[in-house]
């Protein structure tokens, strides 16, 4: 009987052992969309980088789209007792938990890239609806106000899906002679937005005259579903982040423009937020915007 009171004890005091913070750095978790994102990847490797700098320790996680394992990280994070939490949302409302389940438990959340439904501490990213307003401009230019559109979306549901449309449609609505022929999601995936493009080319055929990809590796599996049909020359492609693969596309005239967003900048302003949220100082801005740049050849 004691043997088991002393081993009950034990377990007890391990128990309460593994949720104290263990060092005396400044922790921050770090969940993330998919790192088999490279726009993600590149945000992932810019806090790295800058927490090398600033002697933080990140624990950073893939939430590999998942909403509920996205909560379910934010929750380990809350037991860990981090100091800080930076959060790339996969989805506005289905993510929204994990910035209340912080906020409630007193940690700092900022929310990188993307938003969610519930409001954080602190904000970095980029206007999406921007980028989408910014390549549909391109596309409506090239096509003289008039010609038939394909949009392929991004995870149905996130946020940048939700404002990229939004901001696509704005444009549709300046130029009635522009047809939106078909949208439907690709999920950020090149391999499913290939496929995708290549069921339009075969329903559509010569009607399309222009794609926009909400983003590079959609943009880029859509280029490619174009050359193996030999129709890209008549198809006018603009996607969105300005990863290295789709810069070297547009240099190599495949891919016609990238809208970029600074993923350096928006992981390294990211950490910057979070610091000061556990330090306590004052936010000069909570809300950080970072302009795109448009990429042609």
């Amino acid at each position: 009987m004691k043997l088991k009171y002393v081993l009950f004890v034990s377990m007890l005091i391990l128990g309460f052992s593994c949720n104290e913070k263990k060092s005396d750095k400044i922790i921050i978790g770090v969940s993330m969309l998919s790192m088999q994102n490279e726009f993600i990847q590149q945000v992932a490797d810019a806090l790295e980088k800058s927490a090398a700098t600033s002697q933080v320790e990140l624990i950073i996680v893939d939430a590999e789209r998942s909403s509920l394992k996205q909560v379910e990280q934010v929750e380990s994070f809350i037991s860990q007792q981090v100091d800080a939490i930076i959060l790339n949302p996969c989805e506005f409302e289905a993510s929204s938990p994990a910035v209340d389940k912080a906020k409630k438990a007193g940690i700092p959340i900022v929310n990188v890239n993307s938003s969610t439904k519930s409001k954080p501490d602190a904000f970095v990213g980029s206007d999406d609806a921007e980028s989408a307003n910014m390549a549909m401009e391109l596309i409506a230019k090239k096509l003289g106000g008039k010609g038939n559109i394909v949009m392929i979306q991004g995870y149905m549901g996130q946020a940048a899906q939700l404002d990229r449309e939004r901001g696509a449609k704005t444009v549709l609505a300046k130029y009635p002679g522009l047809k939106l022929l078909a949208s439907q999601t690709g999920e950020w995936d090149r391999a499913k937005s290939m496929a995708l493009m290549e069921n339009w080319i075969q329903s559509y055929g010569d009607q399309i005259q222009a794609v926009f990809a909400q983003n590079d590796e959609m943009g880029l599996g859509a280029v490619q579903a174009l050359m193996d049909a030999k129709k890209k020359q008549s198809v006018y492609v603009v996607s969105v982040d300005g990863i290295k693969d789709a810069k070297k596309s547009v240099s190599q005239g495949n891919l016609d423009a990238t809208i970029i967003q600074n993923a350096g900048q928006q992981g390294s302003e990211a950490l910057r937020l979070a610091l000061e949220l556990v330090q306590k100082k004052p936010l000069k801005e909570s809300n950080k915007l970072i302009p795109f740049e448009i990429f042609v050849k």
